[in-house]
C-alpha cells in the first residue's frame, strides 16, 4: 500500500508540491483526456481516495480548488460534476459586459449575425498567438453580437475570432450562425474542446469607417478594445478573440478577489 505522500508511481508534478495539488493535477489529466465528459459526474471523493491512496480530505481539497476554478460543479446530494458551458452558471463566465440597467439573465440572450467566415493561413502574429506555425491552417469568424434595449436590439459587440483548423476540422461559419446556443456549448458538444480559463487585454480605441459602420455608430464613438486568448486544459489555446464594444448601454465589469 502506497503511503499518503506517494499517491502514484506516476506524478507528471514536481515531488516537492503539496499532495493536494498532484491530486489536482491527476484529475485534470483525467478531464484533459476525456475520461469524464462535460455534464457528467466524477467518481466520488472515496472512490478518488481509493484510487490514488490518498484521504478523502486530499482529495476534497484538490477538487474544492476545481470548482473555485469553475472546472468542476458540486451539486448537493447529487455529486460532482464537470462543468459545462450549457450550465447557467457557467455559460456567462467569460462574458465580462453588462448591462447598464438589469442583469445578463433579464437581458436575455444577444442576436448574432456573421458578418464573414473563411478558412485560411494563419499569419505570424495569429500563430504565435495560438501556438500554431505560420501557415497553419485557422478559422476566421467576423460577427456582430446585438443587444436588447428597450425591445430593439442595439449592435453592441464586434468580434473576429480565429479559431485553430485541425482541432475545429468541419467547423464552418454557416454553422456557428446556424447553432443558437452558446458557442463554447457547442464546442464542447460537437469537438470535444473545452475553455477552461482566458487572458484578455483591454485597451480604448477609435474604430475604422468598416468597424464604425458594423455597429452603426459615428466613427468618431471611442470603443473598448478587447483581445482574449482562450485556452483548453493544459494551457493549450484554442481562441483568438478581438473584440470591439460599444459602452453607450454596457459597462465591462469584473470582480477581483
Amino acid at each position: 500500500m502506497a503511503t499518503e505522500s506517494s499517491p502514484s508511481p506516476a506524478l507528471s508534478t514536481p515531488a516537492f508540491s503539496p499532495l493536494y495539488q498532484q491530486i489536482k493535477g491527476l484529475i485534470l489529466q483525467s478531464l484533459q483526456a476525456g475520461e469524464w465528459k462535460p455534464g457528467e459526474s466524477i467518481p466520488s471523493e472515496m472512490e478518488l481516495a481509493a484510487r490514488y491512496r490518498v484521504s478523502q480530505g486530499t482529495v476534497r481539497k484538490a477538487i474544492d480548488e476545481l470548482a473555485a476554478e469553475n472546472l468542476l460543479l458540486r451539486r448537493q446530494g447529487k455529486g460532482t460534476f464537470v462543468a459545462t458551458h450549457a450550465e447557467q452558471q457557467v455559460r456567462y463566465r467569460f462574458l465580462k459586459l453588462m448591462p447598464d440597467h438589469g442583469s445578463v439573465d433579464t437581458e436575455g440572450p444577444a442576436q448574432r449575425h456573421i458578418v464573414d467566415g473563411k478558412r485560411l493561413r494563419a499569419n505570424a502574429d495569429v500563430a504565435r498567438l495560438l501556438g500554431l506555425r505560420t501557415g497553419d491552417a485557422v478559422l476566421q469568424v467576423r460577427r456582430v453580437l446585438s443587444f436588447s434595449s428597450n425591445g430593439v436590439f442595439v449592435p453592441t459587440i464586434l468580434e473576429d475570432l480565429w479559431l485553430p483548423g485541425v482541432p475545429f476540422k468541419g467547423l464552418t461559419a454557416e454553422r456557428l450562425a446556424d447553432d443558437r446556443g452558446p458557442m463554447y456549448a457547442m464546442f464542447e458538444a460537437e469537438f470535444g474542446i473545452r475553455m477552461v480559463r482566458a487572458e484578455e487585454k483591454i485597451r480604448a480605441v477609435m474604430p475604422d469607417a468598416e468597424q464604425a459602420a458594423l455597429l452603426k455608430l459615428p466613427p468618431q464613438t471611442p470603443l473598448l478594445s478587447v483581445e482574449r486568448i482562450a485556452y483548453t486544459y493544459n494551457d493549450v489555446p484554442m481562441e483568438l478573440r478581438r473584440g470591439l464594444y460599444s459602452t453607450a448601454t454596457h459597462h465591462y465589469r469584473n470582480e477581483l478577489s
